[in-house]
C-alpha cells in the first residue's frame, strides 16, 4: 500500500512563538509515557520552562530525529564538543 501523506494544518499560539530556553532537562517515564521537563537553572534555583509528555513510540521517533539533526548540524558546522553535565541534583517540585 502506498504512503498516504496528509497535510495537517498546525496552529502556533502567539505566546509560544518566542520559544522557551532551557539549560537542563529531567526525564521520567512510566510504561505508557515519557515526561520531559525542560528547566532553566540559574544557581541557586531553577524553574521548569516547559513540560512535554509523549508516548514511548513517539519518544523513539524524537530520538531518531534529534540524532539525524545533530549529524546534519555537524556536517555543516563541525563537531559539537561534549561538555560535562551540570553537577548537583535537580529535583522538580
Amino acid at each position: 500500500m502506498a504512503d498516504m501523506k496528509q497535510e495537517i494544518k498546525v496552529s502556533f499560539p502567539q505566546e509560544l512563538q518566542g520559544g522557551r530556553y532551557a539549560n537542563n532537562m529531567n526525564v521520567t517515564h512510566s510504561k505508557e509515557e515519557f515526561i520531559m521537563d525542560f528547566i532553566m537553572v540559574v544557581p541557586p534555583a531553577g524553574a521548569v520552562t516547559a513540560r512535554v509528555i509523549v508516548s514511548p513510540g513517539h519518544m523513539k521517533r524524537i530520538i531518531g530525529t534529534l540524532a539525524d539533526n545533530v549529524r546534519k548540524y555537524e556536517e555543516k558546522f563541525g563537531t559539537i564538543e561534549s561538555v560535562p553535565a551540570p553537577t548537583g541534583n535537580v529535583e522538580v517540585h
